[in-house]
């Protein structure tokens, strides 16, 4: 075999690779063009502009984590993706008949809270570079159903931390002021 036919050869199989994960791309955009046609906005600015909304949903995706990469508004950016996105989603949930989005979307709650707390008190932006960039990245996994990102943290770090708190018997208000007053020794 000749030089020349190996390169060919290679040349072929690239040519193929190519073509294979443009063609796994375009069927990703039809899906997400399918997903974004569910809302008449996207639809009707289409129809105006003659510019796909896959297209526009994804420039404009781009465009947030450019902003949020380079800590242009950073803070509020992700912030905004922390609080609007999952707080559509918690009402949806509540007017829907279903308990598992509720569960869901009350455990993103607990986990973004605490995940809150703990970065005020690190002040985490000024130690770690590109802090936005991996909170963003944290907040969408906690908060895409499809991760179920806010479920794997409460597992496993603040179910085990809070158990003991919430597992014991009789831990209502009540049953815990009580036993604050035998160990203060005050009754009321």
């Amino acid at each position: 075999m000749s030089p020349k036919d190996v390169l060919r050869i290679n040349n072929n199989n690239n040519t193929s690779k190519l073509t294979d994960y443009a063609e796994r791309a375009q069927q990703h955009l039809n899906s997400f063009d399918k997903e974004l046609s569910r809302y008449p906005y996207l639809n009707q600015f289409e129809q105006q502009t003659n510019v796909p909304k896959v297209y526009v949903v994804l420039g404009l995706g781009l465009i947030y984590f450019f902003l949020i990469f380079f800590n242009i508004a950073g803070e509020f950016l992700v912030n905004t993706a922390g609080f609007v996105i999952p707080g559509y989603y918690s009402l949806e949930a509540l007017f829907s008949r279903g308990k598992s989005d509720d569960t869901q979307w009350l455990t993103y709650w607990i986990v973004y809270a605490f995940f809150t707390i703990i970065e005020s008190m690190v002040n985490a932006v000024y130690w770690f570079p590109f802090y936005y960039t991996f909170k963003f990245i944290f907040v969408l996994w906690m908060a895409l159903p499809q991760t179920n990102g806010a479920q794997v943290v409460f597992h496993s770090l603040l179910q085990p931390l809070f158990a003991p708190v919430f597992e014991k018997q009789g831990s209502t208000s009540s049953n815990l002021r009580r036993d604050a007053e035998k160990v203060t020794g005050k009754a009321q």
